[in-house]
Formats: structure tokens, sequence, C-alpha cells
């Protein structure tokens, strides 16, 4: 917290702060013989009728009374990463998109609009890098019409947490009234110690997704357009271990310069806690380094204790949050 000289704690945070990352310290229980504190730290999206809206790196909201603050101060744009590959938000974004091709996709000013029949949010969603060159109202209504002339619901895919991302957005949708239906996290780390956890012995590899590997891949039914979007990306290998029937698990990465990507790591339920998931990994992640890359990225849901554990034993980390905003429901629709 910011102290003056005197010793005491001062409020250096006004409404011209808004957009910058701020650390604030607020009063939550007066009165008391030991008043009690808390800290918030997170991108200041607005301050307005005597009320801080702060959005933290998860991408929650906190609503502070003018009032309670009793001390604060902007903080750097963005901490300094002590472990893994320096990457900025945007490289990333444009990675991850690179990664999971939709099946249609159109421009709005420096938004990308993508569509693939409902094939996943990330594959079907907006992804705004930058300025979509109309008034956010007029472009939100753009992006409505464009995926109700497709039948799909619109969503907005936003991030939180690192500089560049996009919380001023995402208060705004909240504001008009957009959900967030899920949120997970974009971690990343070094190739190398990956590829030299496991030998990667038995692990076969294969630039398709053939219908043994999709019997274990934890989406059933897929169709063409899910196999384009499996398929999508500027070089992908799909890893198995074989099984009696059906693989004891299988793996996808996809190699993009120095980046490598890792995705749909699924093991047999009645093998797991055998190294089966490092197997695959290490196999993925030699071929990634012949290939030239030397870093990678996946992305891990928030409530996923399983797969947080296993990829921060590999050495990754988180680099941010990424949350996806559905329009709200038209009156009278129905939907919830």
């Amino acid at each position: 917290m910011e102290i003056s000289a005197g010793g005491r704690l001062e409020v250096r945070v006004t409404a011209a702060d808004v957009g910058k990352r701020v650390s604030v310290r607020r009063l939550i229980q007066s009165g008391v013989p030991e008043e009690k504190f808390t800290d918030t730290v997170g991108v200041l999206t607005s301050w307005d009728d005597g009320v801080l809206l702060i959005t933290r790196k998860d991408g929650e909201s906190v609503r502070i009374p003018e009032s309670a603050l009793v001390a604060g101060k902007v903080v750097p744009a963005a901490p300094a990463r002590r472990r893994g590959p320096a990457a900025s938000y945007e490289e990333l974004a444009q990675v991850s998109s690179r990664a999971w091709r939709p099946v249609e996709s159109e421009r709005l000013g420096e938004w990308e609009l993508r569509a693939a029949s409902g094939f996943t949010r990330r594959a079907n969603s907006v992804l705004p890098l930058g300025d979509p060159g109309l008034p956010l109202d007029e472009a939100l209504t753009a992006v409505r019409h464009w995926y109700g002339k497709r039948g799909l619901p619109a969503y907005i895919q936003t991030a939180t947490g690192a500089e560049g991302t996009q919380e001023l957005l995402c208060a705004e949708l909240e504001r008009r009234g957009w959900v967030r239906e899920v949120s997970a996290e974009l971690w990343t780390g070094a190739l190398a110690p990956v590829a030299d956890r496991a030998d990667g012995a038995g692990v076969e590899l294969s630039r398709t997704a053939d219908e043994a590997w999709l019997t274990r891949y934890q989406r059933k039914g897929v169709s063409e357009v899910a196999l384009k979007v499996l398929g999508s990306g500027p070089s992908v290998w799909f890893a198995t271990v074989p099984g009696d029937g059906s693989p004891a698990a299988i793996g996808r990465c996809v190699v993009d310069g120095r980046w490598a990507s890792f995705a749909a790591v699924e093991v047999d339920p009645a093998l797991r806690r055998r190294g089966l998931a490092t197997t695959v990994l290490a196999a993925l992640a030699r071929r990634a380094l012949d290939e030239g890359a030397s870093a990678a990225w996946l992305q891990v849901e928030q409530d996923n204790t399983g797969a947080r554990g296993l990829y921060t034993g590999l050495g990754f980390a988180a680099h941010h949050a990424y949350h996806h905003y559905r329009e709200p429901a038209a009156p009278g629709s129905g939907q919830s």
C-alpha cells in the first residue's frame, strides 16, 4: 500500500486511473477493537457514483464503495513473470486461434467472428483483438446478427490478468447483460523439460485423428465440421497409446513457430495415475522440438485440479484467464 512519509496510508487512485492496474485496501469491518481490512488488486474498470469496480486477474469483478477506501495506488500493468517463456497476451491469443480454426470467419474491424456449426465455444466466438471499427453497441448488434444468421448464439471470448487483456471490455459486456458462461486459464512453459520427463515409448503419432483416437476423445458424435477443426493448425499431430479395444491415452499438439500447444489429453479412467498423460505429452514435445519449437501453451479449466497438478509439475504456470460471454436473451425468448 502507499504510505506517506508520515507513516499514514494514502489513497493515490482517482477516477482518472480507470483502465489501469491498481492495488487498494478497504475497510470491511469498523467499530470493533481491531478493524478489519482486505486488499484487492486488478484493473480499475469504472468509478461511478462513489463506487469503484475492479476486475481481478481471474475475471471476477469487485465493487468497492469509495467511502471504504483507506489506501490505494496504481501498480505496473503486469507483474514480472518469474518462470516460463515470455509472451504477450496478443501473441498467445493469435497462436491459440491458429491452433483451433473455425470453418468460417469474417473480420469486423480488428475483431474476428468465428463459426464452426457450434463445435466448441472457441471456434464459435468473437476474438476481439483491437477496435471493431464501430461504436461498441453497433459492433455488438452486428455480432449478434452474424451469429443469428447461422443459427448460433453469439459469444465473445475475452481475457483478463495480463498486460493488454480486456478487463474494460468485460465490464462493458456485463453492463449490457452479456453473461459469462465459461472461464479457464492459458498456461505456458518451456518445452524441453516436458520432453525430458519420459521417453515417449509406445506412443504412436499421426497427422490425422483416426477412428481409434476418436473413440477416446471426450467429445462424442464428432462431425465432419469437428474433424476440420481438430485437423486445423500449422503443423498438427495426434498421439495415441494403444490399449485393449480403445486407446489407453491420446493427445493433440499443434506446432506454430516457437510454440507448441497441447490439447485433448485423455486417459482411460481405469489406467489413470500411471504416467500415461506425461508419456503422451513427452512424445508430442519431442516432435515439436524436432520442428523447432521451444515453448508450450495449454488451456486448463479452473476447477480441473488433476490437470493443474500435472501441468504445475511439468513447469507450467498461468499466463492469463480467458472467458466466454454469451449474448443476453432476447425479451420473451425464454432463453436462460
